[in-house]
């Protein structure tokens, strides 16, 4: 076991999927199901191979009194299910002796917890997937849950954690000669340098990482490296040269999803250029389509922020309610952005004391979770409040008149056909 995982296993385990109660009536059926997480994955522990297998007799009662409690919450919806994969896997697992039937039902269930934005407890399952299954699951499942975990701790602002991951990831594909997988590895270390504000390592890891994926002929690696390039060059204010790599990500990607969320980035750049109409397309597009709650939201933001730069005061209000339907368990750096732009939208209506309220709200969640690019932003848009009434005015965001290109002309004919 990794003294990372030794460091998690320290104080009560899976007591994150405890903590509902402070959420909810105790009598609810979410801290219900927390209950049931708790005693699924203690059940789960059970096979670790630190400690010392239980009798016949101690493991027989645990499953049925887990399973017996599980099978109380039928009817409760995805999570109950997914308890139930879990204890049903486990009892197979040391049936068996095949200790990596316990993969698929843990992975799965650590996916459902971050589509609902529940990230620790997340982070809690898929730790239980390598603290317990480690190198009994199959290579391919090892790899994917330390990926993972970097994910879900990235989305945490845990940068130093998720880039640990993912360099475990990489370790674990070399040491098997998986090539791709170690690119995706390093991939997954570039976005950690992206969100945490380093954008000129990025950069040359994204460049390094599109040179290699072309060499090696992994298409998914080009669109991965072009998508991360993108947005790295329109952050370090190069706004205009990032656009033709998002377009080729989008053109690489075979995947509906992944697509979505190139546009959605695409659409944010475009704003940022003053291509307000074409942002739109490609924001609505991801409007009409995406399932993934993370890039919903985002393109719910940018279209609040596009109408503000529009000067239309019930479309801003109208998608800012939209928007906080969602934004209430997102990550971080989700609930820094719509902070930050609602109060640019404020501003540019004029109202300025919702402005600075919105954007000292935006500084602290900012500040406490060491997103330094967004604390550097709004300092500055702060400052400029101070000196002339409207952080507007001081932020690059919000731009005078369309930059314009022969490729960006293309590019925005290429969106306006989307929704055709």
């Amino acid at each position: 076991m990794t003294t990372e995982a030794k460091a998690h296993r320290a104080g009560l385990p899976h007591a994150v999927f405890l903590q509902r109660v402070t959420d909810e009536p105790a009598t609810s059926a979410q801290v219900r199901l927390g209950q049931g997480a708790f005693l699924a994955l203690r059940f789960v522990d059970l096979l670790a191979p630190d400690r010392e297998a239980p009798t016949p007799d101690v493991f027989r009662y645990q499953w049925a009194a887990t399973e017996r409690y599980c099978a109380e919450l039928a009817g409760e919806g995805t999570e109950a299910s997914h308890l139930s994969c879990i204890v049903r896997a486990t009892g197979d697992a040391h049936s068996t002796g095949e200790l990596h039937l316990i993969g698929p039902s843990l992975f799965a269930y650590a996916l459902y917890l971050e589509q609902e934005s529940r990230l620790e407890e997340a982070e809690d399952a898929l730790h239980t997937l390598i603290d317990v299954g480690g190198d009994r699951l199959a290579t391919s499942d090892n790899i994917s849950a330390w990926m993972r975990l970097g994910r879900v701790r990235r989305l945490q602002a845990d940068f130093d954690g998720a880039d640990a991951a993912y360099a475990q990831a990489g370790r674990i594909a070399a040491r098997e000669d998986e090539w791709e997988l170690v690119l995706s590895s390093r991939i997954g270390q570039c976005n950690v340098l992206h969100f945490r504000g380093n954008l000129a390592e990025a950069e040359r890891g994204w460049r390094a990482v599109l040179a290699d994926a072309t060499s090696m002929g992994f298409r998914r690696g080009m669109a991965e490296a072009e998508h991360g390039l993108g947005n790295a060059l329109e952050r370090r204010g190069q706004t205009a040269d990032g656009a033709p790599h998002l377009w080729r990500a989008y053109q690489l990607y075979e995947d509906k999803m992944l697509q979505l969320r190139t546009l959605k980035d695409l659409g944010s750049l475009l704003l940022r250029l003053g291509h307000v109409n074409p942002a739109e397309n490609a924001l609505a597009e991801v409007v009409r389509h995406a399932v993934d709650g993370e890039n919903l939201t985002n393109a719910m933001i940018d279209l609040m922020h596009c109408a503000s730069t529009r000067d239309d005061r019930v479309g801003f209000e109208r998608w800012r309610e939209r928007c906080l339907e969602h934004i209430g368990q997102s990550a971080p750096n989700l609930r820094t952005d719509f902070a930050l732009k609602a109060g640019i939208g404020y501003a540019r209506f004029g109202n300025y004391r919702r402005a600075g309220t919105s954007l000292r709200e935006a500084l602290e969640i900012a500040t406490a979770h060491g997103l330094h690019e967004f604390v550097f932003r709004i300092e500055r848009m702060l400052a400029g409040m101070n000196d002339c009434g409207a952080p507007d005015r001081v932020e690059s965001a919000a731009v005078e008149r369309p930059y314009r290109t022969e490729s960006l002309r293309e590019l925005s004919a290429s969106l306006a056909a989307l929704g055709s």
